[in-house]
């Protein structure tokens, strides 16, 4: 059996430092809502939403999804109804997209709705948590990193592999994120996916703060 990876005193000076400065900013509020979310017990509405909030952040900056999801959510029913989603799916989208421009991602929502009517929601829910991992990567535009963002958002313990957090675990000296999520979670107590939030949330700013003083 393999011991569970050590942490540094530097790393866990560093996890302090970085959850202080979140427990002060404007993004308390998301790492309290992360640190409840301790069992996947989610509902239809929040699979639709949370795959939603996913997807649309592939490849683009929180604050411009952040900035519209309002919007797209009132467009998807508000997530109340996969079955209604489905039904309306080209309303939806066509609604949508005079925000967000990307009609393959609101389509792959739509898709999302259609799959969950089809299968059921409780059908997909008890092979989700069975293997979550093997099943998400299934549903539209999951794949292997969006997955994690997925089980994170659904109270699966998970961290996400991004790529603030892979120079930080390479910096640290560990092989992999959930290397040094799960060093900080044994020591601290907190679940991997507060200490992705808190880690995520003040690299970031850190990354934010180095592009604004650039010249």
């Amino acid at each position: 059996m393999m011991s569970a990876p050590q942490i540094s005193s530097g790393l866990l000076e560093f996890y302090q430092s970085a959850k202080s400065w979140v427990e002060r900013s404007m993004f308390a509020e998301e790492l309290r809502w992360q640190a409840n979310l301790r069992q996947p017990n989610f509902s239809e509405s929040d699979i639709l939403r949370e795959h939603a909030w996913v997807v649309l952040n592939s490849g683009f900056r929180e604050a411009v999804v952040r900035k519209h999801f309002d919007f797209i959510s009132l467009c998807y029913c508000d997530w109340q109804s996969a079955q209604e989603i489905h039904e309306l799916a080209d309303v939806c989208i066509s609604a949508a997209s005079s925000a967000f421009g990307n009609k393959r991602k609101l389509r792959a929502i739509s898709d999302m709705a259609g799959i969950v009517h089809r299968v059921g929601f409780e059908q997909l829910k008890r092979s989700l948590i069975e293997d979550f991992f093997g099943v998400a990567v299934t549903l539209p535009f999951i794949g292997s990193i969006t997955a994690r963002h997925l089980a994170k958002n659904l109270g699966i313990d998970a961290a996400k592999p991004d790529r603030h957090l892979v120079r930080l675990a390479g910096q640290f000296g560990y092989y992999s994120v959930d290397e040094m999520c799960t060093a900080i979670s044994k020591v601290t107590g907190d679940s991997m996916s507060v200490a992705d939030i808190v880690l995520w949330r003040f690299q970031e700013r850190t990354s934010a703060n180095q592009i604004t003083h650039v010249g």
